[in-house]
Formats: C-alpha cells, sequence, structure tokens
C-alpha cells in the first residue's frame, strides 16, 4: 500500500512535537508498504488543505494522521471524530472555534477505515503499551481525523484513513508534576508496528477494548 503518514508541528508553547519527531524518523519502507511523511500546521482547516494539496500530487492507498495527546501513558489509535471544533486553546494561528461544526455538510461523525483493534494489538505484540481510544478530543486531532472522514467521503470513496496519538516524550515533562512519557525511539517503534498491521486483515479483528466510561 501507499501510506500518507502526517504529523502536527509543536503547539500549546512546546518546542517540539513528539508525533512529528517520531514521523521524521519512519523508514521509506514498512513491511509491504510505502511510505511519504509529511508535517501539518496545527491550524483549524488549513491542516485538511495541505492533506488535500498532497492527495491531488499523488494516489494513496490511506493516510495516517498522528498527534501528540500530553497525559496519556499509551500509544492510542482513534476509532472516531466528530464533527465539532471546542478549542480549550487556540491553535498556531490564534483560531479559537468554541462549539462550531467542522463541515456543515458532513455527517455527525466518521469512523476510522484503518483496522483500530488490530493496530492497537500489534502495538501491544511489539511491547509497548496501547489503548483504543474512542475520543480523539475536539482540538486540531479530532478536527484532522473528521476532515480525513470527510475527504474520503467526498471525494476519495477508497481512501483509508485513521488517526493515532502519542505521549508526550520525557524532555517535555521536565517541569510537568506527574505527568507519563515516552521515549521517542518507543513512540516511533510503535508506530511501524501499527503501520505494519494495516492491510493484514480485511476486516478488523474482534478484540474485546471497549471502555465502560
Amino acid at each position: 500500500m501507499n501510506i500518507l503518514v502526517t504529523a502536527f508541528d509543536p503547539f500549546g508553547g512546546e518546542k517540539v512535537n513528539p508525533a512529528l519527531e517520531a514521523v521524521k524518523r519512519l523508514p521509506g519502507k514498512i513491511g509491504e508498504h510505502t511510505i511519504t511523511t509529511l508535517e501539518i500546521p496545527t491550524v483549524f482547516h488549513k491542516s485538511k488543505d495541505v492533506i488535500a494539496e498532497q492527495l491531488k500530487k499523488q494516489h494513496y492507498d490511506a493516510v495516517l494522521a498522528v498527534g501528540q495527546a500530553g497525559g496519556r501513558f499509551e500509544i492510542t489509535p482513534e476509532r472516531v471524530g466528530i464533527n465539532l471544533d471546542d478549542a480549550r486553546i487556540a491553535d498556531n494561528e490564534g483560531n479559537q472555534p468554541i462549539d462550531e461544526p467542522i463541515q456543515q455538510d458532513g455527517a455527525p461523525a466518521y469512523f476510522s477505515t484503518l483496522p483500530v483493534k488490530h493496530m492497537t494489538a500489534a502495538i501491544k505484540k511489539s511491547g509497548i503499551p496501547a489503548r483504543l481510544s474512542n475520543t480523539a478530543g475536539t482540538f486540531v486531532c479530532n478536527h484532522i481525523l473528521y476532515q480525513l472522514g470527510y475527504l474520503a467521503d467526498k471525494l476519495y470513496p477508497d481512501l483509508k484513513y485513521g488517526f493515532i496519538h502519542v505521549p508526550f516524550i520525557p524532555e517535555q515533562v521536565v517541569d510537568k508534576t506527574n505527568m507519563p512519557a515516552m521515549s521517542i525511539e518507543t513512540i516511533t517503534v510503535g508506530l511501524e508496528a501499527a503501520i505494519k498491521s494495516i492491510g493484514e486483515r480485511d476486516t478488523d479483528a474482534r478484540f474485546v477494548m471497549g471502555e465502560t466510561h
């Protein structure tokens, strides 16, 4: 498969974004997949425009976006993006939409079409903590997962898409009390395991990965 892997630039006052640093380290081939990487801005709508321009240049079978989720202990593939921007902080251009739909003519939500449970299990099998997440938040990470679903719905019906959140790296938590972190090398290995597993199954696995709250 031809897979486009995107990652956001640093945001929220951070000097680095572990998602971007890990994606930069990905090889050009992972298993049977050819990998193209792309940095995208942590900016509502502009992030989608950058991806849309790349999709016009080349055919991709799948797009996987990667973002930072400070406070999470695990690498977390996301199940769903919702049609809502509700920004607790401003994006990198000062935009802070509150309770705004992402696309007026879009579905209430778009579910990832990647095998998210199989990917989660593949990360765990590589010896790295992982969990299937049922919320990508309401900031630019959820925004881009939803926008990928919108692009697939309106323009690219055969395009597979999804999103993975990764934790802080150690240098980001030096002055953050009791905040989890994961090394950039470990995050990179986890992403490689997740990406390699894409395409191994026609349908997702049926592991128990639900949550009670």
